[in-house]
């Protein structure tokens, strides 16, 4: 038996949280696309702007009794840097913002999740991860789904998003679908 839900995470490069996320025991589908902002079906151009409002961010839709929620939220804030206002690393702008968009009880979760994560001082900095209620999501265009998987060589995958999925990978090895090296390749 199967407990369905979804969350809308950002922590960033929406490249970078799918390709992390998709291989994950209990992940059912990993969809990038932009949440928060005020432009109906909006599109990468005018996300990249930063005029819009939204965030990159990925619809995760998985199962609870495989990947409990709270479980999904402490890889998603051990694989991003949520003490980083309005980017990761180069990538600047509020589009990159770290952000949970979720109901009632997963924003409670969410937050339990954040002071667990301060008060062991993963991070050296507080989390500015900001906690918003439910909203549209509007999914990125075509050429952004599976990125990663896609594109593992081009400049930006093979500096930022490998690295990242790399450490994942091997942080947790014991949660991926299919036995995988450490390597993001």
């Amino acid at each position: 038996m199967t407990n369905t839900s979804s969350i809308l995470l950002g922590g960033g490069c929406f490249w970078c949280i799918e390709a992390i996320l998709k291989d994950l025991k209990g992940v059912l589908k990993v969809t990038p696309g932009y949440a928060g902002g005020s432009t109906e079906r909006p599109t990468y151009e005018q996300v990249c702007t930063d005029q819009t409002g939204h965030a990159e961010v990925v619809e995760v839709v998985f199962d609870e009794t495989q990947l409990p929620l709270k479980d999904l939220l402490r890889i998603f804030f051990t694989t991003h840097d949520p003490t980083q206002l309005n980017r990761q690393g180069g990538d600047i702008g509020r589009q990159y913002r770290s952000v949970v968009f979720g109901d009632e009880d997963q924003r409670h979760q969410t937050r339990e999740v954040m002071k667990e994560i301060e008060n062991k001082k993963i991070w050296p900095a507080s989390l500015v991860t900001e906690v918003e209620g439910e909203t549209a999501f509007w999914p990125a265009e075509e050429k952004h789904k599976d990125y990663f998987t896609r594109n593992p060589d081009t400049a930006y995958c093979a500096a930022v998003v490998a690295p990242k999925v790399a450490k994942a990978r091997s942080l947790y090895r014991e949660r991926l679908k299919k036995p995988t090296s450490a390597s993001a390749g």
